[in-house]
């Protein structure tokens, strides 16, 4: 396969799953918003969302304020943001785009018409209810991408490509989550365990539609070191941190094995998935969890840039 081929098909995964977790981080903004002040305390969540999508930096270049038409606005529909749920399809579609040939009619039409429907809302929702719709329509739309890759892909390269891009943006959106909620969205006088700590772990879960998953796996009430110990270490979880890299060591072995050879990309997927194995949640919380979350972040980083550099450059 050409590197370009492999790296467009990379990217679209990547900016497809982008834009659905964009829309999952807003959606539970605007659900945490909506509460009592007393459930939900006196933070910024609409600067916390910002955060979470790693672009604090470019967002408050352009506003002075992080409120919910600014934000929404920047996260959702930005021309200027180059990761904006609008930016993250139009992206997504010139890739695809590009690789016409290397997908199925069923990628294509999801990804198109995904395109195309994006038009009908305009520079954004006219109302509350309104931007949950779109939320939702995005959500939909890229599961409906994602599922028609794994429904109908031939399992080749092409397809492993895709799915090493979907899990690379994955256990990076799932890693700032849970950094963020420690360091941003907690007050440091509000009592662990308190109902604004509560309704916050909710929120957290329900963007990574693991809130059932949670009462199925420990059928006890929110823990903080129980929501992390699912979303590091559980490989049950599909957006879980070891799942996405039990996913990613396979699909690059796949890659490896049909190439005849090993190279960095497969030592640093296995290096970080041996040591998810042998972590435990207790040896986390002692050293810090935004520690250890900064360093998988840096070495999921040096997984993208080893990849780039040993297939897409």
């Amino acid at each position: 396969m050409l590197s370009r081929t492999a790296d467009n098909l990379y990217w679209l995964a990547r900016y497809v799953e982008r834009a659905e977790y964009l829309a999952r981080i807003l959606e539970a903004t605007q659900r945490i918003t909506a509460m009592p002040l007393a459930y939900v305390g006196e933070t910024n969540e609409w600067a916390s969302a910002v955060a979470t999508a790693g672009c604090s930096g470019a967002f408050f270049a352009a506003h002075e304020e992080a409120n919910e038409e600014t934000v929404t606005e920047f996260l959702a529909f930005s021309t200027a943001n180059p990761s904006s749920i609008l930016n993250c399809f139009e992206v997504a579609r010139s890739n695809a785009r590009a690789i016409r040939t290397a997908l199925t009619v069923e990628m294509w039409d999801a990804i198109n018409t995904t395109w195309l429907e994006l038009k009908r809302f305009g520079n954004r929702p006219q109302s509350r209810d309104e931007f949950a719709r779109f939320l939702r329509w995005v959500q939909e739309s890229s599961l409906r991408f994602d599922g028609s890759a794994y429904r109908t892909m031939l399992r080749n390269d092409a397809y492993w490509f895709s799915r090493i891009g979907v899990y690379i943006e994955r256990a990076d959106n799932t890693a700032r989550i849970l950094d963020v909620k420690y360091h941003l969205l907690l007050p440091e006088d509000e009592h662990i365990g308190g109902p604004l700590d509560y309704y916050q772990w909710a929120g957290i879960l329900r963007s990574v539609s693991a809130l059932t998953a949670y009462h199925w796996v420990y059928r006890e009430s929110l823990k903080p070191w129980l929501v992390a110990d699912l979303l590091i270490l559980k490989d049950q979880l599909p957006r879980s941190l070891s799942s996405c890299y039990e996913n990613l060591v396979q699909n690059l072995d796949r890659i490896a094995n049909a190439y005849g050879r090993q190279g960095p990309a497969q030592r640093q997927a296995r290096a970080v998935r041996t040591k998810l194995q042998n972590s435990r949640m207790e040896e986390i919380f002692g050293e810090g969890l935004h520690e250890f979350i900064g360093g998988f972040i840096a070495d999921n980083n040096r997984l993208g840039e080893a990849i780039r550099q040993q297939y897409l450059a």
